[in-house]
């Protein structure tokens, strides 16, 4: 039951609920899926609609029915002999708002809470005004400006006693050390024993009697609240810090600066920020699990689940964010397996199922010492997708992209400017954070004193930009012989870009970052160790954003290789490579999950497969867009430009639904209107014309207007659906034999939700969207045990028969997938290039 045979991603938030789940438990089991694979359900910010942003990770969410509705999906899970298996985050929270507890604590009591060393923040920033403080990125527009218009203003709990500091959704709690002065200005006497209570807190060294002496203060005064009179009083002295009161804005910013934290405009955190976030999202506060008290408060739950058999294993989400990734591995596979002999007896074997969120670039591989049993798949969604290209068609798609944009520098061009402009810009705090470390560390040696903080930061931005791979994963043992050859690319690329005079300092750089052997110094080896853990966690943000958030949306040779976990810049592979890679997966991790889709995708499964087929016409596919191109100019007058112009055709080609002609003007303007959200996200993501930070909206809204322009053109419309109808059943072969290969070669299928018919979904949130199961259910009943046939195709019934007769044959036939020899199948004849062939075999038997 451990061991998934196939599992199906399900997307959870309160209008798709664990009940709602329940209900489909039938459905997929027909289908043949063992195991739900559930985004985080732990309690996210109210309203989440992914989950990944937690609150509070000791609770099932309520909005997604609590842990009762939890227990009834997993019973009825074990009635159909089926599993579970959980998204875990342990990388980071969500922060803001007023639901994180520890969070909350923390701000209330800074650095003597017990959760101060629970999150990943600079408590001795370089900035006097951040030192012992945490940065609050959160007003809309500058303090100044916020203040004295009073949106923030003082707010009594009538629950626990506290005054905290409203900012719209955020609660920002004060000091209990604070509240005599607050209070005192209500100048009535009913308060003075409350106020007493609070001063007792001064006079007190430890923090926990400190804590406990405001527990009583506070007990006292919410007592007092409860009184109309005592009410008023508490009022009055709010209204005392009312900015609509003389000269209370001065002690409103008196009283804020002396807090915890300092409240800033969001537009600040990219260079002021003095803790840890999940790439750049400012509300998602990286936490410290690598300590053991962190790391058992945020998997209680988890523990707990596994123990009761609820959950049958996780995938870990963003595991290259944490500082020792193999060292979490390992201990949570450990605490697991030391739960197992506690589950209930029917589920065996005890082994927990482990894989992580983990993209490889080309040549690299996943550890094998962590102790887990593959990753999400992300690497074979990219090998399945190259199979289907024709290398004959990347020389022209490569020259027009360069005709169309004067681009021809490649995608790797592309993601160095990227790197260069995040640095400069969205990531530039913690690019600054890193080298002012490295700086103290170079003054701890002579020979290195010389090296200025300007020349640090100057090479450092060189050794970021051109990193090859996510992240190394030196730890206390050091370095690897493979992050040590990863150091030695580095600096020969770092080499080229760099003056001379740079090289000594490089050299240097490379040494502390992982090649050097360990310090001698307690204090030198702690500043290394912290260096080399900062540079570990910023190499995978940038990579990240760089990559999948930036480059992709800039470069557009043909964007169904621009997905996640794949290389734009390289066009394909050849059957031999694809035949190698099921080979080493199945050496090496077996049980690794094969996804075509996820909730993280940029382009639906069947859209890619559609949009490969243009691999195969490549003159004709330029002589068309070319001729659109002539065709649309009057729509064109100040966008878009040529290199989102051809991305958009492409798109509108490739994400055409099968049943739609171009005379339906309701379909035509629900299709425009998903391609428009598309289209203003790809902008913003791109970062050349138009941001998130400060979106380009005269940019945006033009070529909105030539969206739909050329959509509202008849001769347009029909010629863009002759396209379509042309491409569309070689797409939908290509679809069907990528199912199959993901079905039948060696891993754990993977399916995400809907995908069992056509998905030709757009990045998110497009690819989040409810799924109509009641007509996949039809489908399914009416298909029965029938050979699969394209006579329905247009439905997508051929591609869920593909998959309920192959996950059959795995449920019949469970040791040849589970245990079997994966054997590559030569072809011969005119037609061999276009075929894929292998045998499984066990014990000397195949199907």
């Amino acid at each position: 039951m451990t061991i998934p045979r196939a599992t199906v991603r399900l997307q959870f938030n309160r209008d798709f609920t664990l009940d709602d789940a329940a209900r489909l438990v039938d459905y997929y089991a027909a289908l043949g899926i063992s195991h739900f694979y559930a985004s985080p359900l732990q309690t996210a910010r109210p309203g989440s609609t992914h989950g990944y942003d937690i609150v509070d990770p000791t609770a099932i969410n309520p909005e997604l029915g609590g842990e009762p509705a939890l227990r009834r999906l997993v019973t009825r899970l074990r009635a159909a002999r089926m599993g579970l298996i959980l998204d875990l985050v342990p990388n980071h929270m969500g922060v803001g708002g007023s639901a994180n507890r520890w969070w909350q604590h923390l701000l209330e009591w800074g650095r003597a809470s017990p959760y101060a060393d629970w999150f990943d923040i600079d408590w001795e920033s370089d900035d006097p005004a951040l030192r012992g403080k945490v940065l609050m990125p959160f007003l809309a527009e500058r303090y100044g400006k916020v203040l004295p218009a009073g949106e923030i203003g003082l707010r009594f709990d009538e629950t626990d006693g506290r005054i905290f500091a409203a900012y719209h959704a955020h609660r920002l709690p004060l000091s209990a050390t604070d509240y005599p002065d607050i209070l005192r200005t209500a100048g009535a006497q009913r308060l003075d024993a409350t106020i007493a209570a609070f001063e007792q807190i001064e006079h007190l060294t430890s923090p926990s009697e400190r804590q406990q002496q405001a527990g009583t203060a506070l007990a006292m005064l919410l007592e007092v609240s409860r009184s109309k009179p005592g009410m008023a009083d508490i009022d009055a002295a709010l209204m005392s810090f009312s900015a609509a009161q003389p000269h209370a804005l001065e002690q409103l910013h008196l009283l804020l600066q002396r807090q915890h934290y300092r409240l800033t405009c969001w537009r600040n955190a990219a260079e002021e920020i003095n803790w840890r976030r999940f790439f750049e999202v400012s509300d998602l506060a990286g936490l410290r699990v690598e300590q053991p008290e962190v790391f058992e408060a945020s998997h209680a739950l988890v523990f707990r689940l596994y123990a009761q058999g609820l959950i049958d294993g996780v995938r870990i989400d963003h595991v290259d964010g944490l500082a020792d990734p193999a060292g979490y591995c390992r201990l949570l596979r450990q605490r697991l397996q030391q739960l197992a002999s506690g589950r209930p007896a029917l589920l065996a074997p005890p082994a927990p199922y482990i894989v992580v969120e983990k993209i490889l670039t080309d040549d690299e591989r996943l550890r094998r010492d962590w102790g887990v049993d593959g990753t999400t798949g992300y690497e074979f969604m990219d090998q399945a997708g190259a199979l289907l290209h024709d290398p004959d068609g990347a020389r022209r798609l490569t020259a027009l992209w360069a005709e169309w944009t004067g681009a021809d520098a490649g995608f790797e061009s592309e993601v160095r400017q990227a790197r260069r402009q995040l640095l400069a810009q969205n990531l530039a705090s913690e690019c600054h954070s890193l080298g002012r470390l490295l700086h103290r560390l170079a003054r701890t040696d002579v020979d290195n004193s010389d090296f200025s903080l300007l020349s640090i930061l100057r090479v450092l931005t060189e050794i970021l930009v051109h990193f090859p791979v996510y992240r190394t994963y030196v730890d206390a043992g050091g370095c690897d012989q493979l992050d040590r050859q990863r150091f030695a690319q580095v600096m020969y690329l770092a080499q080229q870009t760099l003056a001379p005079s740079d090289h000594p300092l490089l050299a240097t750089m490379i040494g502390w970052l992982g090649t050097e052997a360990s310090a001698s110094s307690q204090t030198v080896h702690a500043l290394r160790s912290r260096a080399i853990q900062r540079f570990q966690q910023i190499t995978p943000a940038l990579t990240a954003k760089s990559v999948e958030d930036t480059a992709f949306y800039r470069y557009g040779r043909l964007l169904s290789r621009n997905e996640v976990g794949a290389n734009p810049g390289r066009f394909c592979i050849g059957v031999q490579e694809f035949h190698d890679n099921c080979s080493d997966r199945l050496r090496d991790f077996p049980h690794n999950l094969l996804a075509t889709a996820t909730h993280d995708h940029k382009r639906g499964e069947d859209l890619r497969a559609r949009l490969a087929v243009l691999s195969e016409l490549p003159d004709d596919w330029a002589d068309t867009v070319q001729h659109w191109r002539q065709l649309n100019q009057s729509a064109s007058q100040r966008a878009p430009q040529a290199a989102d112009e051809l991305m958009l055709y492409q798109m509108l080609a490739a994400a055409w639904p099968i049943d739609l002609a171009a005379g339906d003007a309701a379909g035509i303007r629900r299709f425009a209107a998903r391609i428009g959200r598309w289209q203003t996200k790809a902008l913003r993501e791109a970062k050349r014309i138009s941001n998130w930070f400060d979106p380009n909206q005269q940019y945006e809204a033009d070529c909105e207007k030539f969206l739909y322009r050329i959509l509202g053109d008849q001769r347009f419309l029909t010629e863009l659906a002759r396209w379509v109808r042309r491409i569309t059943p070689a797409g939908s072969i290509n679809s069907l034999s990528q199912t199959l290969l993901r079905m039948t070669t060696p891993g754990v299928p993977d399916l995400y939700q809907g995908t069992e018919l056509w998905d030709f979904s757009l990045v998110d949130p497009d690819n989040r969207g409810a799924v109509d199961y009641a007509l996949r259910q039809q489908l399914l009943n009416a298909a029965g045990a029938a050979a699969a046939s394209l006579s329905n195709w247009q439905t997508g019934l051929p591609k869920l028969q593909i998959i309920q007769q192959t996950l059959g044959l795995r449920r019949r036939a469970e040791e040849l997938f589970s245990q079997g020899a994966y054997e590559p199948l030569s072809v011969v004849g005119p037609r061999s290039q276009h075929i894929v062939a292998f045998c499984a075999a066990f014990r000397g038997a195949s199907p």
